[in-house]
């Protein structure tokens, strides 16, 4: 029988235990699951290659399948994104933090993996406050790919992340259930207009608004 994950439940009212293991197990290229304001994540830091590359293993994610990246908030967004568009601007203001990914033109250095060699890059300001505040602790993005193995359900819950991953994740992060509800809509704005990549919390309608 496959043993379990070490899990840490994270106070809300002193989380910093929580989020200074949780940058111990990054720094040493660990993933971890964590929750986010729909379901829980896996995090790697997205300029360690090899954690990224445990992260698709995990996952059992095709390469050609890009990863977005969560970030504290939107002053984050120029150390990843080569441009910001003034559409993606207006997006910014109107519906971040919240359940919107934007995608980007990547940063020359970005990692082919997180890309999946499209020189794109999809980021995300999550609506949780108690993320946000990790990833300010952390002092980095983190990637934001659903905790569950591709193809399989998304998880709610670390119980749930647990059953799906065994002992393979180097961390779990227990806030009690997430909202759950619809993913993040993606969004690609690029070439100045808006296109729906994918449908998501938000209705397309609103982001023309």
């Amino acid at each position: 029988m496959a043993g379990r994950s070490h899990t840490i439940t994270i106070d809300p009212a002193r989380p910093d235990k929580a989020f200074s293991r949780c940058r111990e197990v990054l720094a040493a290229g660990g993933v971890i699951a964590y929750p986010t304001d729909t379901f829980y994540a896996l995090g790697a830091d997205p300029q360690n290659e090899l954690a990224v590359r445990k992260l698709f293993g995990l996952k059992g994610r095709a390469p050609d399948q890009p990863i977005l990246l969560l970030i504290a908030e939107a002053g984050v967004v120029e150390q990843w994104a080569a441009e910001v568009p003034p559409q993606a601007a207006v997006l910014m203001r109107r519906f971040w933090p919240g359940p919107l990914t934007i995608v980007f033109k990547a940063r020359p250095l970005t990692l082919s993996l997180l890309t999946a060699g499209t020189d794109s890059i999809g980021l995300r300001v999550p609506g949780a406050p108690l993320v946000r505040d990790m990833l300010r602790f952390l002092g980095h993005a983190l990637t934001g790919t659903s905790a569950n193995r591709t193809g399989e359900p998304d998880n709610r819950s670390a119980r749930g992340v647990a059953a799906a991953f065994g002992d393979r994740l180097d961390l779990i992060l227990d806030a009690g259930e997430t909202a759950g509800g619809k993913p993040s809509t993606i969004v690609d704005v690029r070439d100045g207009t808006v296109h729906v990549l994918r449908d998501g919390a938000i209705p397309a309608q609103e982001l023309a608004g």
